[in-house]
């Protein structure tokens, strides 16, 4: 037994009952499902106002989240993990600084005598010392974890760095990413000589008899608001097209837009272009055949996500939308956001091949995302991001988490990749500059002239160099 807002503890067949289930986080789908006898329920899923009886046919390794979990696994072990620039180029220069103290050593005891063999061998190992070599990268992912950590970014993998600055493709997801993540009303409008209130009255009645997802998130918005509803009588459902009763004597209907349009009633476009560039879904309302009120529901894209998706544009980054949700929804966002290629009702399997395709194609992908249905996707992505306020799932397959959930933390964490990088460049061309240089002098070559290092200037402009590369990290800025 699955009581009233308990979640699915396990993949299941409804025997008893009907509820509307909350998949949002497992699927991407924002609106609540109605589910009656018969129907198959997630695990993880959050149950609705219903009690329902489930026979249980998928847990352990054969539930959906297993599943979801497995293609994970996978996806994390299929990730390469690029060596380290700079600990290649001091595990070489342990070879060059062998090879040149032996012939440094051989030279000057042929040449020379033992003590000044001895010498120049030692200025060469003690000058060729790999510290700045080593330092020049951690130092510059210290400061920049430091700085990410500041500004709402979790950087859990230091490889996030590396791989931003040659992006070319992001994959967002569209629940709960580039929308709020739920199914409520975005919009009432009022028309004739009616009230708000009035109109709201009007649908509480009518609507708190039906058990519709649609008719759920009215009820709510009304009882949170405190308005008084009336009572109906004689309530029914019109096929297809929305609910009917009397209320005072008055015959009054909830009706579909399809339905609106159908009995020809005239509505101002400028009233409905607004909610339907968001792929809301509207209702109108009528009393005694008069137009009086329309309430449009959906999920609310974010205040940030256009200007985002034109941001990212700008930067030479094609935006991708995939989601689980239905294909109306899914284009009426793209569309109103100019994401001119997207993906609608798509599976986790899905979309984590979507992305591993684009990934084999050499294309360096980001994916964006907060379900579970997102978690094999992001793991399989060139740099996964999980918005912070999503699921475990999802935040623990991500590269980068953003703390604060804010879609321009992505651009600032570009820009700080960007800056990121171009030290770490800085850093090694000093730390192997150096080293090119000071161990000939280090060897002697310049003796002729009358140049000589000891062993002591040597260990002077080794620490020196260390220094040099400390403080250029430290100059690391996030613009």
């Amino acid at each position: 037994m699955v009581r009233a807002g308990d979640k699915m503890p396990a993949d299941g067949i409804i025997e008893s009952g009907s509820t509307i289930a909350d998949e949002s986080a497992v699927t991407g789908e924002s609106r609540g499902i109605v589910k009656d006898v018969g129907d198959s329920i997630i695990g993880g899923s959050i149950n609705g106002n219903g009690t329902i009886q489930v026979r249980v046919t998928g847990t352990g390794e054969s539930s959906f989240l297993a599943q979801v979990m497995e293609l994970v696994r996978k996806a994390q072990d299929e990730k390469s993990h690029l060596e380290v620039l700079s600990d290649k180029v001091a595990k070489w220069l342990f070879y060059v600084a062998t090879s040149v103290g032996i012939v440094t050593f051989i030279i000057w005891l042929l040449i020379a005598d033992l003590p000044t063999a001895l010498k120049f061998t030692v200025t060469v190992l003690v000058i060729a010392c790999p510290h700045a070599l080593g330092l020049a990268i951690p130092l510059v992912v210290s400061r920049s974890t430091s700085m990410a950590a500041q500004n709402g970014l979790l950087l859990k993998r230091r490889s996030a760095l590396e791989v931003s600055s040659h992006l070319n493709k992001m994959v967002l997801d569209k629940t709960g990413t580039l929308t709020e993540g739920k199914f409520d009303v975005t919009g009432v409008e009022s028309f004739f000589h009616y009230t708000i209130k009035e109109v709201l009255a009007f649908y509480g009645a009518l609507e708190k008899t039906s058990k519709h997802p649609i008719s759920t998130s009215i009820v709510n918005y009304i009882s949170e608001r405190n308005i008084p509803v009336r009572d109906a009588q004689e309530t029914e459902n019109i096929s297809g097209k929305g609910i009917r009763g009397l209320i005072d004597n008055q015959e009054v209907q909830i009706l579909s837009y399809k339905a609106i349009m159908h009995l020809g009633f005239n509505i101002d476009p400028k009233v409905i272009k607004p909610y339907q560039e968001q792929g809301n879904t509207l209702t109108f309302l009528t009393v005694d055949g008069i137009l009086v009120g329309m309430i449009a529901l959906g999920d609310t894209v974010k205040s940030d996500s256009a200007e985002f998706i034109k941001s990212l544009k700008n930067r030479g980054i094609t935006p991708i939308m995939m989601t689980g949700d239905n294909k109306d929804s899914a284009k009426a966002v793209a569309d109103y956001l100019g994401i001119t290629t997207y993906f609608a009702e798509m599976l986790p399997s899905d979309k984590e091949k979507k992305v591993a395709e684009l990934v084999a194609q050499g294309d360096q992908v980001a994916m964006v995302g907060d379900g579970i249905n997102d978690a094999p996707s992001l793991a399989s992505a060139t740099l996964g991001i999980a918005i912070g306020a999503g699921t475990d799932i999802a935040i623990e397959s991500a590269d980068l988490v953003l703390i604060n959930s804010r879609l321009k933390d992505i651009l600032y964490f570009l820009d700080l990749a960007k800056n990121t990088r171009s030290k770490m460049v800085q850093n090694l061309i000093w730390g192997a500059g150096y080293n090119i240089l000071a161990i000939p002098l280090a060897a002697g070559i310049l003796t002729p002239v009358g140049f000589i290092l000891n062993p002591a200037a040597g260990a002077i402009l080794m620490s020196l160099s260390t220094v040099i590369v400390a403080i250029n990290a430290m100059t690391l800025k996030m613009k």
